[in-house]
């Protein structure tokens, strides 16, 4: 009788060194038992538990993406606000987050790529484009809700939604 391999756990990778919701991945992850990696070119200060691991990579460009995304598969969560690094984690099967509790999916992400470009060359052109609004206390409570949700969905075996 062949024994059958165990289920590949979930793992969380998070973009870090911009992260404004770092805490709030421990608090969910430390609840559903699901392991952290903080990706970051220099070390950041973790929690002291075993399902927490700093990956501290070469301050090269784009080394910490390059390595989430060559982690990134259907049993992740990417914790990003990066929208190139989403395109190439959703396009690996990861489950992906902004910050803001705004879930990156296949359906989505084209759009936001675009959005992306147009206002690229928006500030190139000198026009006066404002950044992002200022992260809000909206933002932090929306990205607990979005990430125990999907941690949740994604334990069941079902798609993130």
């Amino acid at each position: 009788m062949a024994t059958q391999s165990p289920a590949p756990s979930l793992c969380i990778l998070v973009d870090a060194d911009a992260c404004p919701v770092k805490e709030e991945v421990y608090k969910v992850a430390l609840r559903h038992k699901v392991s952290v990696r903080i990706v970051s070119n220099s070390p950041f200060r973790i929690p002291q538990s075993p399902l927490v691991r700093r990956v501290v990579v070469d301050d090269g460009f784009d080394a910490a993406d390059d390595w989430i995304a060559g982690e990134a598969d259907r049993h992740t969560v990417v914790i990003t606000a990066d929208i190139l690094l989403a395109e190439r984690c959703v396009k690996a099967g990861a489950s992906v987050l902004a910050p803001n509790g705004k879930p990156f999916t296949a359906s989505s992400i084209g759009g936001a790529v675009a959005t992306r470009a147009i206002m690229a060359d928006l500030r190139a052109g000198l026009d006066s484009v404002g950044g992002p609004p200022p992260f809000s206390k909206a933002d932090r409570s929306r990205f607990l809700s979005a990430l125990d949700t999907m941690l949740v969905r994604l334990k069941r075996g079902l798609p993130p939604a």
